[in-house]
């Protein structure tokens, strides 16, 4: 017998037991088969060129990922781990430019390294042996076992959230521990039922992103309409924490001599490696202003002002470059386009 006390409750998932999950299973499958969009990382079951998509659209729609060109240029310069674990890091950040939240970058690269030392340069091909690399948590891992080896395992994401808490009608807080397990367990109970893992998390992702998105979803469209219980979808899924932006002002200085333009690198801090015009303190006179603008970086709110130089001001160690050479560094995007804007001001013409 077991002891009063031990733990024996099943998986909770956010459907009823009632529900057909083959049902849906079957129907994601059948209506992504028809009607899936076609992606580079949906062509291939290359693990790596898998990893490379995931970690890029964590913070970045796919439309910029695509259109932009930075998938496709990436997997140019970096084709394999091999590649990406021997490169600098000024290289990494460079190939990662205008894509922002730098430390996905810095931790591919860390990933890289850890596969070429622990697994010759390849992959594993265990949900297990996944989960054990650095940077790797649940919903990556379950996104390359399914998504390249097809194994059943399960993944959940804002869009997978969205859906199977409209579908079982939940108001479970999708961000508390409990919404988070009963999803979960949701998603594992679909993946086990279904015939192609690849196809069904995929069903589910991009449910998510088209009929089921955010807002007022399209549920005349939704290929599993027939099983869905939400009485008021447009208010699901429920969040029990919201995210408050800081404000933060940052003053910086457009230096351009015959040489070209002052550039310090960052230290310390998210962007360490990264190239950007200096910072002026507080206690720094301020030169006159060129342009000012705003930027969102993950819970800040930052207005940027960037100033002409001050007269008399201390020199700043960093290095000078041509404005037809910035391509060459790694500056976060909003620092590139603040940089092109204060040199027309300047009169320099455009960056």
């Amino acid at each position: 017998m077991r002891a009063k006390n031990e733990n024996t409750s099943a998986p909770q998932t956010l459907l009823s037991a009632g529900m057909d999950l083959m049902g849906i299973a079957v129907g994601l499958e059948e209506w992504f088969t028809r009607e899936g969009k076609t992606y580079p990382w949906r062509e291939t079951q290359d693990p790596y060129a898998i990893l490379v998509s995931e970690v890029m659209l964590q913070q970045t729609q796919i439309t910029t990922v695509l259109e932009r060109g930075f998938y496709a240029r990436w997997m140019l310069r970096f084709p394999d781990l091999a590649s990406l674990a021997a490169a600098s890091e000024e290289e990494v950040l460079h190939a990662w430019q205008g894509l922002g939240y730098y430390r996905r970058a810095r931790n591919l690269q860390k990933l890289a390294q850890a596969v070429v030392l622990r697994h010759g340069g390849e992959l594993p091909l265990t949900h297990a042996e996944l989960l054990a690399l650095p940077g790797i948590g649940p919903y990556t891992a379950g996104a390359l076992a399914s998504f390249a080896y097809n194994l059943p395992e399960p993944l959940v994401d804002g869009n997978v959230a969205r859906v199977l808490s409209r579908l079982g009608n939940s108001r479970l807080p999708i961000d508390g521990r409990a919404g988070q397990l009963a999803l979960w367990d949701t998603a594992r109970a679909l993946v086990q039922l279904c015939s192609s893992p690849r196809v069904l998390n995929s069903a589910l992702m991009e449910l998510g992103q088209t009929h089921c998105r955010p807002g007022v979803p399209a549920c005349l469209l939704c290929p599993v309409k027939a099983f869905c219980t939400a009485q008021q979808p447009a208010e699901l899924p429920v969040k029990e924490k919201k995210v408050l932006l800081t404000g933060i002002t940052e003053r910086v200085t457009f230096d351009h001599n015959a040489v070209g333009l002052l550039l310090v690198q960052e230290k310390g801090s998210r962007r360490t490696g990264m190239w950007r015009l200096p910072e002026i303190q507080e206690d720094e006179g301020a030169g006159p202003l060129l342009h000012r603008m705003s930027y969102g970086i993950t819970r800040y709110k930052v207005d940027l002002w960037v100033h002409g130089p001050a007269e008399g001001s201390e020199p700043v160690e960093g290095k000078r470059l041509p404005l037809d050479q910035l391509h060459t560094l790694a500056i976060p995007a909003p620092y590139l386009k603040a940089i092109r804007a204060a040199a027309f001001e300047s009169g320099l013409g455009r960056a």
